[in-house]
């Protein structure tokens, strides 16, 4: 598993670019959601959700975003990896950041996306509740976790 060995703060300037990773995400692991309302997400991804969380990022050596996360409020608000860099450790990278430095220890995952489920019950994360529809009240089920505590993995582990 390779890391990228530094995780960078964007810049306001960088929202372009984020919120492409943020699309080619969404469109390689939510083929649940409409194009229309992505293309509704998107813009409120770049002109609202960005600056609502303290975000962090990693890069490639062409100083490319390959992934980034956005907290809040001890809640890991999203978190998406460029298709072309999915699979290399990125996601745990940043995950493991948010958990560690920004004490973001829960998180909300759309039911119908049963590849990030499974990565966040592989990282630790457990559901906690459950709710019919997405942020914007439209019928995409979310599931809510939080991190379990090192002691009640190791007696699972």
């Amino acid at each position: 598993m390779r890391h990228h060995s530094v995780i960078h703060t964007p810049k306001h300037s960088d929202y372009e670019e984020l919120t492409r990773v943020w699309e080619a995400s969404v469109r390689a692991t939510h083929d649940f959601l409409p194009d229309p309302y992505i293309e509704r997400l998107r813009t409120l991804v770049l002109n609202c959700y960005l600056d609502a969380v303290m975000l962090i990022c990693t890069r490639d050596k062409h100083q490319r975003i390959t992934g980034f996360a956005g907290v809040a409020a001890g809640k890991i608000e999203m978190l998406f990896i460029a298709p072309e860099h999915r699979g290399k450790g990125l996601g745990q990278q940043l995950l493991r950041y948010a958990l560690e430095h920004l004490n973001a220890d829960e998180l909300d995952v759309n039911e119908q996306n049963p590849q990030a489920l499974g990565f966040y019950l592989k990282q630790g994360f457990e559901v906690i509740g459950r709710s019919e529809v997405d942020g914007m009240g439209q019928p995409y089920p979310l599931l809510h976790m939080r991190f379990k505590q090192p002691q009640q993995q190791a007696l699972r582990g």
